[in-house]
């Protein structure tokens, strides 16, 4: 199947639906929450098993013994310890919990390492990317809507030598991550920032105004009468986004605006996972403690049990 006719699908698809009038184009990435449950650790610790483990993984402990929890955990401790001293840090918790918050982009990376990397030597290289990606669709005519290949082409050859941190123009796995998803890297943020107001700065003078700001997320398809949330987005870009009121928004104002400095969700959960857990308070985790503290990390039967019978009580 040739792959040209699919990107232009999706082209079309996203054109189509930013068309519509009231459709709001959000362009801000913020983290999603570590769990939709609330954080009571009064009732059930439903919530910390699925900020340590992903939603998804924490109802797979549920169904095993308490014993079998203890011995799956014992293993996620050893990978937790990354300098294998021993102790689990503050901030080697937190960095396996945004791991495991992030579970669907290392998923998404391995699947499309297996059809990037050709040669199987355990990198992906620029020419092996490029020409898994667009292949003969250069050797073709631009569609007669305008998608210009070579300029996306242009843009991910770009992204890729940022994320290819030794120049050598062949990425590992951290790099090519980086590469899929540069909103999760601190030294990826720039790129963002650039491609954004590359999308929206339609009269190319490297900043984006209040008309480009409103035009990339709202439509009036000749409909004069504005939405209220539009004209309260015009009022966040003038009180707010364009912070040095110039009337249009530089790069690090673009920057504050779609990569906020949010509150660290998971530094707080590692946080409270370690006070909870920490019995001789020296500020570090043992093995021993974290497994003493199973139920507050992971599920297994018996809490998953236990919550149903107090379910049943209360009914």
């Amino acid at each position: 199947m040739e792959l040209w006719p699919l990107l232009l699908c999706a082209s079309l698809c996203v054109v189509h639906v930013y068309s519509k009038p009231m459709e709001k184009k959000d362009r801000v990435h913020h983290d999603a929450p570590l769990s939709d449950k609330e954080h009571d650790d009064d009732d059930n610790f439903d919530y910390d098993h699925d900020a340590f483990l992903g939603q998804e993984e924490a109802k797979t402990f549920d169904q095993l013994t308490p014993e079998e929890s203890k011995e799956r955990l014992g293993i996620i401790v050893d990978k937790i310890d990354e300098d294998h001293n021993g102790y689990v840090s503050v901030e080697e918790l937190k960095k396996w919990i945004k791991h495991a918050q992030k579970r669907w982009i290392y998923e998404d990376v391995d699947r499309q390492w297996q059809s990037h990397d050709l040669n199987g030597d355990s990198f992906v290289s620029w020419e092996e990317y490029k020409n898994a990606t667009y292949g003969y669709i250069l050797d073709e005519s631009d569609p007669e809507d305008g998608f210009n290949y070579r300029q996306m082409m242009f843009r991910d050859e770009r992204r890729f030598k940022m994320a290819d941190k030794n120049g050598d123009l062949q990425a590992d796995k951290e790099e090519f991550t980086a590469f899929l998803h540069p909103e999760e890297y601190d030294y990826m943020k720039n790129i963002v920032v650039l491609e954004t107001m590359e999308d929206i700065d339609k009269n190319g003078d490297g900043f984006i105004d209040l008309e480009e700001y409103i035009g990339d997320m709202y439509s009036q398809n000749g409909d004069p009468t504005e939405p209220e949330w539009v004209r309260t987005e015009r009022e966040q870009f003038t009180e707010f986004r364009d912070k040095n009121k110039d009337g249009r928004m530089d790069k690090e104002e673009t920057k504050d605006w779609i990569l906020p400095s949010d509150y660290d969700h998971a530094e707080a959960e590692a946080k409270h996972l370690l006070y909870e857990s920490d019995a001789d308070k020296d500020g570090q985790l043992t093995k021993q403690e974290i497994v003493n503290k199973y139920d507050l990390f992971v599920g297994s039967q018996a809490t998953d049990f236990g919550e149903a019978l107090v379910r049943h009580e209360e009914f």
